[in-house]
């Protein structure tokens, strides 16, 4: 069961990437209405290199980073050794829906424009939350066979 979840995290980490985060009016960087976690990077790579290159690793590669090394776990093709990496990059992955939401309670609070959330960020978010229950779950498991 924990490897079927995991690898519908391989197909709902892209769905998610390019699903409105948010929809925006009068926003800095953005031009666009509705902002994904593609068009922002594509923004930002426009505006600010370091900071997308930053949010690019913790956007796209860590999670998908993580899955996969999760799966080779699962399928017996990666040492369980692997896993305290694939939390640590759990985390990095977490910390991008923290970015993510600290940029709406700023344009609410400095009144930008309109900020209203997209059901993108709840898909990226439970995509994190539920590839960090995997993790725990298999980790959990690998205990529970030695």
């Amino acid at each position: 069961m924990l490897r079927i979840a995991n690898l519908c995290l391989l197909v709902l980490f892209p769905v998610a990437w390019f699903a409105p985060l948010l929809r925006a009016g009068l926003l800095p960087f953005f031009s666009l209405d509705e902002i994904s976690v593609v068009t922002g990077l594509r923004a930002l790579w426009e505006k600010d290199v370091v900071l997308a290159l930053v949010v690019t690793f913790l956007a796209l590669f860590a999670p998908y980073m993580k899955t996969i090394g999760l799966a080779l776990v699962q399928f017996d093709l990666a040492a369980p050794r692997l896993l305290p990496a694939l939390h640590v990059l759990g985390r990095l992955a977490m910390a991008d829906v923290f970015l993510v939401a600290l940029y709406i309670v700023l344009a609410k609070g400095v009144g930008v424009g309109r900020v209203e959330t997209g059901w993108g960020l709840y898909l990226f978010t439970g995509c994190i939350l539920a590839s960090l229950a995997i993790s725990w779950a298999t980790e959990r498991q690998g205990r529970g066979r030695s």
